[in-house]
């Protein structure tokens, strides 16, 4: 790769809660081929949240711990006693996600991203057994992150095993959540208040844990927070190699800080394309043209464009979705290339 490269964030439009196995399997093949076309410089293995608990961002995460339990309750996911069936389903469709991505990016040699949830986010969605975010427990907290560190550095030694040639992993950690965890803004199960903050030498600690488990497997870790004011500073600090942000939610520290990753080298995926709305090539390179003018940085082959988040909700109605996010991705590729 020799310039500004194109990737999506993760999600795709697709698959049903209430369809069948093979309705579904197609689904995510679709989604599979569209991101390896129209992203051919760092592709990305799609997430179809459409299919259910267990393939959206918490299910998924549930699905990668090492030796912590968890069961799908109606009020959401929680920490269990022995795994649920839902988290044997969980952990069965990632497998079924990665049988087929293996056979379609067959002979594929380059950069990939795959994406997991991080430890903050998951903490701020994830049941104590008796109710209650495990974000609320310092103890548990503690044991999550240490339980996802481990199975994502197995989750990322699999994918390096899988796809043979793949030069560059890169490994996305979503932190939507962070910026709550870090101002108290999260709310209790109850609604009424909100849990304590958590400081930020603890926040960087346990992303960490993490980020050094994906570099330990031999994946490159950045981290994706599509919040108001991303603390890229924070994860930075913290060990990520790179960060993932939509320009259109950063302010003027987050921009400081953002210039500050790229002037370092940092691998920085810039979300420039919208999720709805009309979406061209020459408006997604006019926003990041602007960005980088503004920033006074010049383009530099480790920037890559993206859309601003995931693309499960593409086309507004299922029957447009995939036509949709491959246009979106088409402009983020196509205004790479102007760069």
């Amino acid at each position: 790769m020799s310039g500004v490269v194109a990737t999506g964030i993760g999600s795709m439009p697709g698959g049903d809660v209430l369809a069948s196995e093979e309705d579904n399997a197609r689904a995510f093949t679709e989604a599979a081929r569209i991101v390896l076309g129209e992203l051919p410089d760092l592709p990305h293995l799609p997430e179809l949240p459409g299919r259910g608990a267990g393939a959206g961002m918490t299910g998924r995460g549930a699905a990668l711990l090492a030796g912590l339990a968890t069961d799908l309750q109606p009020a959401g996911w929680r920490l269990s006693d022995a795994p649920g069936v839902d988290q044997r389903r969980a952990r069965s469709l990632l497998g079924r996600d990665l049988d087929t991505i293996e056979e379609l990016a067959d002979g594929f040699a380059g950069s990939f991203k795959v994406q997991v949830v991080g430890p903050w986010t998951l903490a701020a969605t994830l049941e104590l057994p008796r109710g209650g975010a495990v974000l609320g427990d310092h103890g548990a907290r503690r044991d999550l992150a240490q339980s996802l560190a481990e199975g994502v550095g197995r989750h990322v030694a699999d994918v390096r095993r899988r796809l043979g040639g793949v030069t560059d992993l890169v490994v996305q950690l979503d932190e939507p959540a962070l910026p709550a965890v870090l101002d108290g803004a999260v709310p209790t199960a109850s609604g009424y208040g909100r849990l304590r903050s958590i400081d930020r030498p603890e926040a960087s600690d346990m992303l960490g844990w993490v980020l050094e488990a994906v570099r330990a497997a031999g994946g490159e870790p950045v981290v994706h927070c599509c919040a108001d004011d991303a603390p890229i500073a924070l994860l930075r600090g913290a060990g990520a190699a790179g960060v993932a942000v939509d320009l259109a939610r950063l302010g003027a520290p987050g921009l400081d800080q953002l210039a500050e990753a790229v002037e370092a080298g940092d691998r920085v995926l810039l979300g420039a394309a919208p999720t709805s709305g009309p979406t061209s090539k020459s408006q997604v390179a006019e926003t990041v043209a602007r960005t980088l003018d503004l920033l006074g940085l010049e383009p530099t082959p480790r920037l890559a464009i993206t859309p601003a988040c995931g693309l499960a909700g593409s086309g507004g109605v299922p029957a447009d979705g995939s036509r949709d996010a491959r246009d979106r991705l088409a402009a983020c590729r196509e205004a790479a290339a102007t760069f």
